[in-house]
Order: C-alpha cells, then sequence, then structure tokens
C-alpha cells in the first residue's frame, strides 16, 4: 500500500526536487546568503531521509579527535524545548532529542547543544565554549552555514544515485549538491564487499576531482548492555525476547540478531518514536527487551529487562587511514 501512495505521490515529488534545486541555486548565486565561522565545522549528513549512519559517524569521530575540545551541535529532532540548549546533569531526552542525549550520555567530557538554527548555535558555542571544532549533526541541507569540511553518507542498500525525491522516494535534497561533499562515506556495506563492486559504485557516485569515495561497515558489539550490566549472547537464547526499534532503518539490526540465532518478536515503529504507556505495556509480558542505543534512551526506567546494542562504525585500513588524514587537516 505504501509503494502503491509514494507512486500515486510522483507529480508532488517533480515538484519538490523543483523546489530544493532552486533554493540551493539561489544560495549558489549569493541571493541567498552562507555564512562561515572562525572554528572549524565538520559537517556530517546525507542527501536523504534518515538511515545512513549519522550517530555512529559522529561517535566515530569524537573517539577519532579525542583530546581536543569538541562540540556536537544537532537540531535536536522532536524534542520538547525551544532555541539553543546545552545539554546538561539535568537535561532529559525530551529537553535535547534522542540523539544528542545518547551523544551526552555516552560522552560525558564534549558539548552537545541542540538549536535549529544553526548560525545561532555555532555562535553562542563560539561565545560560551570556544571548542576547537564543531561537528554539525545532520546538516548538510542546512545551506546557511558553510562548514569548513564535508562527510556525506549514502547507505549502501539505497544510495543516493538511484534514489528518488519525496514522498515518491527519500531523498530530501537534490542529487547534484553531492558537489558540496569532501568526503563520500558508503555506509553499512558487507563486511566482504570485493574491491570491483567497490569500483562500480563510485563510479556510479562519479566524484569529483577534490572528493574521496570511502565505504564502511557496520560493527556490533559483542554483548549486550543496560546502566547496570553486561550480558553475553548466550545468556539470551531460549528466552521470550522482544525487539523494540524506533529507528529509520532497523533491517541490519534485524539481520544481525537473526544471524546470531535469536528468536524475537519484532515491534517496529518510526523514527525518533516517544513511546506511549499502552505501547510499553504491550513489552511487559517479555523476558528481555532489546532495543537500539537510540531507542534506550527513550525507553530507560520505563521498561524492565531493557537490554541495547551498540554498533559503531567501522572502515577498511586504507580508508580508515584516508578518512583520518582529511579530518585532522582540518583542525
Amino acid at each position: 500500500m505504501l509503494q502503491l501512495l509514494r507512486k500515486i505521490a510522483f507529480p508532488f515529488s517533480l515538484i519538490y526536487a523543483l523546489v530544493v534545486f532552486t533554493r540551493n541555486r539561489l544560495y549558489d548565486i549569493g541571493l541567498f546568503k552562507s555564512k562561515t565561522y572562525e572554528t572549524p565545522t565538520i559537517c556530517i549528513g546525507n542527501l536523504s531521509v534518515g538511515g545512513t549512519g549519522k550517530t555512529p559517524m559522529i561517535e566515530y569521530l569524537v573517539r577519532m579527535l579525542k583530546g581536543q575540545n569538541i562540540a556536537v551541535l544537532s537540531r535536536g529532532y522532536k524534542r520538547k524545548s525551544k532555541g539553543f540548549m546545552l545539554a546538561g546533569p539535568e537535561s532529559t531526552v525530551e529537553d535535547v532529542g534522542d540523539e544528542p542525549y545518547q551523544l551526552y550520555r555516552k560522552f560525558p567530557r564534549i558539548t552537545v547543544a541542540v538549536d535549529t538554527d544553526r548560525q545561532n548555535g555555532i555562535e553562542k558555542l563560539e561565545s560560551n565554549v570556544k571548542p576547537d571544532v564543531i561537528l554539525l549533526d545532520d546538516a548538510f541541507q542546512h545551506r546557511r552555514v558553510n562548514p569548513k569540511f564535508s562527510i556525506l553518507l549514502t547507505a549502501y542498500d539505497n544510495l543516493f544515485v538511484d534514489d528518488w525525491y519525496l514522498p515518491t522516494g527519500d531523498l530530501r535534497d537534490h542529487k547534484r549538491e553531492v558537489k558540496r561533499a569532501n568526503l563520500i562515506v558508503v555506509t553499512k556495506c558487507p563486511a566482504g564487499l570485493s574491491d570491483e563492486e567497490k569500483a562500480g559504485i563510485s563510479s556510479k557516485i562519479d566524484p569529483k576531482p577534490h572528493q574521496k569515495v570511502l565505504f564502511s561497515t557496520l560493527v556490533y558489539a559483542e554483548k549486550f548492555k543496560n546502566n547496570a550490566e553486561e550480558i553475553e549472547l548466550k545468556a539470551l537464547h531460549h528466552k521470550h525476547i522482544a525487539l523494540v526499534t524506533g529507528i529509520a532503518s532497523p533491517k541490519p539490526l534485524v539481520a544481525h540478531l537473526k544471524k546470531l540465532g535469536l528468536q524475537f518478536e519484532h515491534f517496529e515503529y518510526p523514527d525518533h518514536h516517544f513511546f506511549s504507556d499502552n505501547e510499553i505495556h504491550h513489552f511487559a509480558n517479555f523476558e528481555t527487551v532489546l532495543t537500539t542505543e537510540k531507542d534506550f534512551v527513550r525507553l530507560d526506567g520505563r521498561v524492565n529487562n531493557l537490554y541495547y546494542l551498540e554498533v559503531a562504525h567501522s572502515f577498511r585500513p586504507e580508508d580508515q587511514a584516508i578518512f583520518k588524514q582529511a579530518v585532522l587537516a582540518q583542525i
């Protein structure tokens, strides 16, 4: 039914494509203004709606830039607060949004801020925090800021070159805007991706001379965890398990858990979903509830026997070296 509705909406996708093309063109010719900042700004984003691994990429960069005074600026999607806000000890997931809250919990020594106005957010950070580098989360389409360096993510199973514009497809920005990226990372690749297939994907993307196309794989942690403990896979066999996801693309996690031999019932919700008490009630009869790290921060304290599985990007050594060299050159 959804696919039928998307096909019916094709005329609207043409209008959408024209709108985003025109908007970007007005920035390109200077009629709409972009602002550049003294603090090095690294943008992490995509051309599509969710599901490319932006938050794990932010985490990858935070670990790589350890020792720097790092600030992460996000819009804080679906948060219940307004304006600029710094995550702090009293913050809740409702205050700053699930992904920024996850980052703050995981990396308490970095600065995590939210603001839908990216210019205002950067200026507040420069004035109050004076970071060495600002990581702009999900900001590729926010043309009011001209970042020093841009990392564009595209998922292996849904490359932007093969996609179409909303609402028929998942593209929220024009395909030609790939030209603004410095690095293009194809995420969620199979572990055994061959050099021939890499070359084929790179050829489809057709990078400009200043761009590099890199490939990453999602790697899941070996243990499930919560705030109190970690458990191994063997402890979950023969358990009555619920898998609860409110993310854009749960397919990789579902496939991973099935590969591990786990039997579970999957409760799938929209991305950034805030769970109602009635929905929480559905999970009460399960011995164990598994979820993603992003969902965990929205379910923590409301579900018993709740565990999450961490996920991270992994590059081959040659791609890792290119990525690290390119990023560190900006600081």
